[in-house]
């Protein structure tokens, strides 16, 4: 009875810090857009050959365009950069990383630099990942979210339409519970979507100011709120949505572990204990699952119901954020157990090994983002 007792409390801390996610809507789009301030979208692109197309085509086919549109290439070694160049957009070539800067860091610096210089303090940022997907009415959303004068992210509905890509399932839930992305009070921003002014980037100074940081987007939203502008948080739904990971389980295991270690050294530590209580619960939950399925304990309605509980509470919450499968939470300790390999493969390689891969990078984490010196 105690481990029922466990799951019961651990899924409403659970439920408490994922919190209530709203899901962007046309409802927050100003209409006319007559006054709208403009608007630059940057797009930062590594090797997106596979995505950027399709970014593209959507912005080329939104109900209100946007004043600009920037990708800066950053050092692809594949087709990105010839296949931005095909559309109407304005396509940078990123100069050699400088000394303490990482690669997204700096590339949004340079397309937001370049948009500032024909932009007012109170015209608008809009900085995409190349993965994400735009419907028509997304940007009009995005920036009738922004009217109020808080800094507006978007974490996009998960697309996942192969089995490997339900692994991400753990992955997506913790992240937003990590920054109370659905609460009043979120501490953190999501890279693939965030809209903000001219003023308030330079307020915190840019990308600049977290150059050196991995999980750039969590600390930018910091830098925001030390500088007193709140954060407003969404979940995209029906406008805006991404494929993470389409590449296979190599780039899932590699994306992840460059993410998760050093963010979770970035949230509260009230939202970590949380976290952690309820992905215990989850391991506890696994474990009978599996017990009960060698027969190594026995059907009782407590160890049904601790299964059960820990099952159906992770499906509640990814229901809001992704398209997994009804199969996949019906083996949720494969779920659970993939996580935890991959997060303990994050805290080798953030802690011991001092460096994480991505894109073809070896990302140095020994270098400390707040004594770097900044490029001039």
């Amino acid at each position: 009875m105690s481990a029922l007792w466990f799951q019961m409390g651990a899924a409403v801390v659970g439920f408490a810090l994922f919190g209530r996610l709203r899901r962007l809507g046309t409802a927050t789009a100003p209409s006319p857009m007559t006054d709208a301030p403009e608007v630059a979208v940057i797009i930062p692109a590594r090797n997106e050959a596979a995505s950027i197309g399709n970014l593209l085509s959507d912005i080329a086919s939104l109900d209100v365009a946007p004043a600009m549109v920037i990708v800066v290439d950053d050092h692809s070694d594949d087709a990105t950069a010839s296949i931005a160049s095909s559309f109407d957009v304005e396509v940078i070539t990123a100069p050699a990383l400088p000394v303490g800067w990482r690669g997204k860091p700096w590339a949004c610096q340079l397309g937001a630099d370049h948009a500032m210089s024909q932009l007012a303090p109170d015209d608008l940022l809009v900085f995409l990942d190349a993965d994400v997907r735009l419907h028509p009415a997304a940007l009009q959303a995005v920036v009738g979210a922004a009217a109020e004068g808080d800094v507006v992210s978007v974490q996009p509905f998960h697309e996942l339409p192969t089995a490997v890509e339900q692994l991400s399932a753990v992955f997506n839930v913790v992240s937003l519970m990590g920054v109370g992305a659905g609460t009043a009070s979120p501490t953190a921003v999501f890279g693939p979507v965030v809209c903000c002014t001219t003023g308030q980037y330079r307020a915190v100074d840019g990308h600049r100011s977290v150059r050196a940081a991995v999980a750039e987007d969590v600390e930018l939203g910091r830098r925001f709120l030390q500088a007193d502008v709140a954060l407003r948080v969404f979940g995209g739904g029906e406008l805006l949505r991404f494929r993470m990971y389409p590449t296979g389980l190599s780039a899932i295991v590699e994306g992840w572990s460059k993410n998760m270690a050093t963010g979770a050294t970035s949230i509260p530590l009230s939202r970590t204990v949380g976290a952690a209580w309820w992905i215990s619960s989850l391991v506890a939950a696994s474990w009978t699952y599996l017990s009960l399925v060698v027969g190594a304990a026995s059907p009782t309605a407590p160890t049904l119901l601790a299964t059960a509980v820990g099952g159906l509470g992770l499906a509640a919450l990814l229901r809001r954020v992704g398209s997994f499968r009804w199969w996949a939470m019906l083996a949720y300790p494969v779920l659970v157990a993939f996580f935890v390999a991959v997060f303990v493969r994050s805290l080798w390689l953030t802690y011991v090994r001092r460096a994480v891969n991505w894109r073809g990078r070896t990302l140095d984490l020994g270098d400390d983002p707040t004594t770097t010196p900044a490029v001039p």
